[in-house]
């Protein structure tokens, strides 16, 4: 008997048909991989199962019987626990404090620190997590914040664990210890949804595929049956070419030389230690490296969003180096920024408004600080049909989109201006392999143009 069984649930947002008539199973210790392309509906369906949004029809069943699960609390009580691509945790208190926050063992009002203490270490030494009780949350990396999720759900008692895209901010050593943690809980009995659109991460932990697309369930497969070709053909519905092939192409004058430069981080620490480099027109230049070894204050330095300490940084015949962001714009630079929610959008305007971030000053947009609506309009449905946003109209919230289209609207407003210099932080990250296609198109079409790229990616297969 599956332990949780979906069948025909349907959730309508305005215009769009997220979840259309799906159902599933999923059974005791295994991991089901829920893959699909970003705005498939993987999300949607999943926080249905979690109670944080109501199906419109359908049904869930837990151990096979019918239930209602209206809220968070529901889902917990029935042994369902999800851990989110953004981690919900308190960053002050401690791995123990945020654990057993809401469920405090303890008598008359009293916390008993010492029992919750002992109750997080078993579960953490039981299922492998190796998780520090007293550690504060601020002191931990990305990978082992995760575990105190994992760890979170286990203590409220999940028999029943969904992973929503959770290798999508760890490394390459990280996501093989999740690996691990996952299969240490599937053999002690529990039942795992791991949604993602990695191919190679689905071939590697699933026991089992379903694949979704414009909000339906499309196929159902094992990685013994299958391969990533035969994947990504049934996430997007059409052939995906997953091997770039770049055209040669005459390099031209340099248009970015950066000398000497160095940059201090927020630490006030020196992040960018004397660095030397140049780029010419139709050329990328890519950098390659763990996170955290400077390469978000090179790029902070770059488009303006930080004063070096010494060096130089010239545009083709232009000083930019203490430019703002605004003059580096207009000389010529545009920044896809590895984080698109805190630098790349404003989730609370519509399309149209993100699209026009940077160029809201400039003909033909607007004259004296007076917008032309239509004029914007017209650019935003021309952006939005060039480069394939799902969207119904311009006039949605981008908080509202899938993260590969938010990711789309970042690329179209920053290529769309027609830069000297095109600054791509992280650019496919959290994205599925249809969009990832997409985007390394555009930058390849930038390279075609005679435009310079500096590329910053974790991925050593992209670069």
């Amino acid at each position: 008997m599956p332990v949780v069984e979906l069948r025909g649930i349907k959730k309508v947002f305005p215009g769009v048909v997220a979840n259309d008539r799906v159902s599933l199973s999923l059974e005791q210790g295994e991991i089901l991989a829920l893959l699909g392309e970003n705005g498939a509906g993987k999300s949607t369906l999943m926080n249905v199962v979690y109670g944080l949004l109501s199906a419109d029809s359908g049904e869930i069943l837990v151990d096979g019987v019918p239930v209602k699960i209206k809220s968070p609390r529901d889902a917990i009580d029935l042994g369902i626990g999800m851990v989110h691509q953004h981690f919900m945790l308190i960053e002050p208190l401690t791995v123990t404090e945020n654990i057993v926050m809401g469920r405090e063992p303890g008598r008359f009002g009293v916390i008993d620190f010492k029992a919750a203490r002992d109750k997080v270490r078993e579960i953490s030494t039981r299922y492998g997590l190796k998780v520090d009780p007293d550690a504060r949350i601020l002191d931990l990396p990305v990978g082992m914040q995760q575990r105190v999720e994992i760890l979170k759900a286990l203590y409220q008692g999940a028999r029943v664990l969904i992973l929503d895209e959770p290798t999508a901010v760890l490394t390459p050593h990280e996501v093989r210890e999740l690996f691990a943690v996952v299969r240490s809980l599937v053999n002690e009995g529990l039942a795992v949804v791991f949604i993602t659109h990695k191919l190679e991460e689905v071939m590697a932990v699933a026991d089992r595929i379903l694949v979704m697309r414009a909000g339906a369930a499309v196929g159902e497969t094992r990685p013994s049956d299958t391969d990533e070709i035969g994947l990504a053909r049934m996430m997007v519905g059409r052939d995906v070419v997953l091997d770039i092939e770049k055209t040669s192409v005459t390099v031209g004058a340099p248009v970015l030389q950066v000398d000497d430069l160095r940059v201090l981080d927020d630490r006030k620490l020196e992040a960018v230690k004397g660095v030397s480099f140049e780029i010419r027109a139709g050329e990328i230049v890519a950098i390659a490296g763990v996170s955290g070894n400077g390469q978000t204050e090179l790029v902070d330095a770059l488009v303006g969003l930080r004063r070096p300490a010494s060096g130089t940084i010239r545009l083709k015949d232009t000083d930019i180096t203490r430019a703002s962001a605004r003059s580096s714009i207009e000389a010529g630079v545009s920044h896809i920024p590895e984080d698109r929610h805190r630098r790349g959008l404003v989730l609370e305007f519509d399309l149209a408004e993100n699209l026009l971030i940077g160029d809201h000053r400039v003909a033909p947009y607007a004259t004296r600080g007076i917008m032309h609506t239509r004029s914007v309009r017209t650019m935003a449905r021309k952006r939005i049909d060039d480069y394939d946003i799902r969207t119904p109209s311009e006039h949605v919230l981008a908080g509202n989109l899938s993260g590969g289209n938010q990711q789309k609207v970042v690329v179209a407003r920053e290529i769309g201006r027609d830069p000297e210099l095109l600054v791509a932080a992280q650019p496919t990250r959290g994205l599925d392999v249809g969009a990832i296609e997409f985007v390394h198109g555009q930058i390849l079409n930038e390279r075609a143009r005679g435009k310079a790229v500096l590329l910053i990616s974790l991925e050593l297969e992209e670069i």
